[in-house]
């Protein structure tokens, strides 16, 4: 049995790829703020919890998806939730100044992608899960996850070169008046 301590140490190694996961898969920083809060509480309160570390770790990753699922259910139909979420998107603030345009394009281009296709990207690109790993927390084999990387990242590749944001360079021959 792990004592308190060692537990919060635990979650904490794991909490900022965590937060990654629920950023990509909510597209919304308060609202994987709130996911990543519930996930914790949810592994802080049970009684059974994997002693090995990659089980511990796809065990955590597992709860913040099922969560997220329900949250996904509980708002009535699918597509009510995705134009609730791309409209959330729309009016968040952007500051180029902190943010470098092949960041931005980037992550243009990453919220155009289809559900399944930002989750496969996010446990397997972002949060460094194998393919067999991403395969057991989206109960998939192992094959779905390959090909569904694949056209993830061709169709990641594909919008940052046909969308990708341009720079128009500023003329300081412009005249004042």
């Amino acid at each position: 049995m792990l004592t308190r301590a060692r537990f919060e140490e635990r979650i904490t190694r794991h909490q900022q790829r965590l937060y990654g996961y629920a950023v990509a898969i909510t597209r919304d920083h308060d609202r994987a703020r709130d996911l990543l809060q519930d996930c914790l509480v949810r592994a802080a309160s049970a009684r059974d919890r994997p002693v090995a570390e990659p089980a511990f770790r796809a065990w955590l990753f597992t709860i913040m998806r099922n969560l997220w699922i329900d949250q996904i259910r509980a708002d009535q139909r699918r597509s009510q939730a995705n134009e609730t979420l791309c409209d959330m998107m729309l009016g968040m603030p952007v500051s180029l100044e902190s943010v470098t345009v092949e960041t931005f394009a980037l992550r243009q281009a990453f919220e155009r992608l289809s559900h399944d296709h930002r989750e496969v990207l996010a446990l397997v690109d972002i949060s460094g899960f194998s393919y067999q790993e991403a395969a057991d927390l989206l109960n998939v084999p192992r094959g779905t996850v390959m090909s569904r990387i694949s056209r993830a990242r061709e169709a990641l590749g594909k919008l940052l070169v046909d969308e990708a944001p341009r720079v128009v360079p500023f003329s300081g021959n412009a005249r004042k008046a």
